[in-house]
């Protein structure tokens, strides 16, 4: 199934786009699209009163919100054999970690906003993952799966200056305002069968900038849930962003083409639907 948020920021109420192309409001059955809804049989519940008739239809102008209340943000850097390459980097012998903030997500179709002082701002789409079940000190990859409660498409927005010019962590980088914008919809794993198999693509103003296959994560999903499990309870609404393709502005010849002002932003995850932004000046 595929289920999205609907609304105005912070309003947003819970629905699912079926098969006829319609849009369904939830909010009979529950008061949002998050963890608790993927953890206490949500999607059968709604599955069930979609097939009863009983859901009424959205407005199809109505704002599309990120389809998922995260709890937190756990991203995944240099999982891409080829980012790895543009940037320079050794290979990682595990996954690279970092947090973001969680009140960086926006919507798919939400202004892109560059920071204050920010020269250095860069695309990368990702498949995230959302966590269904509570995933703690798991005891094999194996396990992860019952653990996924769907996908999503995301794109880890990132200030290279800030990132990696500044000191410190990467977070700063990471977690500026609109960074994570997450949508159109949450995806169930039983629409996504294989996530190691999925085609991936970014454009800037029309250009192709980035054109990649899931097929070539470091750290596949499984292990990358199982690997976290150690260092972190994963409950549900968290979500895994899982590493980009090459094509990033930071693996470009200089004059790198970081975002700008005024730029359109387009990407897409085969089965995940398409993001577009316009790009605006905080």
């Amino acid at each position: 199934m595929r289920f999205l948020r609907i609304g105005r920021p912070g309003g947003e109420r819970p629905a699912l786009l079926a098969e006829d192309g319609h849009r369904y409001d939830l909010s009979s059955i529950t008061p949002d699209v998050d963890g608790a809804f993927l953890a206490s049989g949500g999607p059968e519940r709604a599955r069930s009163a979609l097939d009863a008739g009983v859901l009424p239809v959205v407005a199809d102008d109505a704002r599309t919100g990120s389809p998922i209340r995260v709890g937190k943000i756990v991203g995944v850097g240099l999982n891409y054999r080829d980012h790895v390459s543009e940037t320079g980097a050794w290979e990682p012998e595990e996954p690279v970690i970092f947090l973001k903030a969680a009140d960086t997500v926006a919507g798919p179709f939400d202004d892109l906003l560059i920071p204050r002082n920010s020269t250095k701002t860069d695309w990368e789409v990702e498949l995230a993952v959302v966590i269904g079940r509570t995933a703690r000190y798991l005891t094999s990859p194996a396990e992860a799966w019952a653990c996924v409660g769907g996908y999503v498409l995301a794109n880890d927005v990132s200030e290279r200056e800030f990132q990696l010019e500044r000191g410190g962590q990467w977070d700063k980088g990471k977690s500026c305002e609109t960074f994570s914008p997450l949508g159109p919809w949450l995806v169930t794993p039983d629409e996504v069968p294989d996530p190691h198999a999925l085609d991936m693509r970014l454009w800037v103003n029309g250009k192709e900038r980035q054109a990649g296959n899931t097929k070539n994560m470091i750290f596949p999903v499984d292990h990358l849930v199982h690997y976290l499990s150690q260092f972190m309870v994963l409950y549900p609404g968290d979500v895994i962003s899982t590493g980009t393709p090459s094509g990033v502005a930071l693996g470009r010849p200089d004059p790198k083409p970081y975002l700008r002002a005024g730029d359109l932003i387009e990407l897409e995850i085969e089965a995940l639907g398409r993001q577009r932004m316009h790009v605006r000046q905080s």
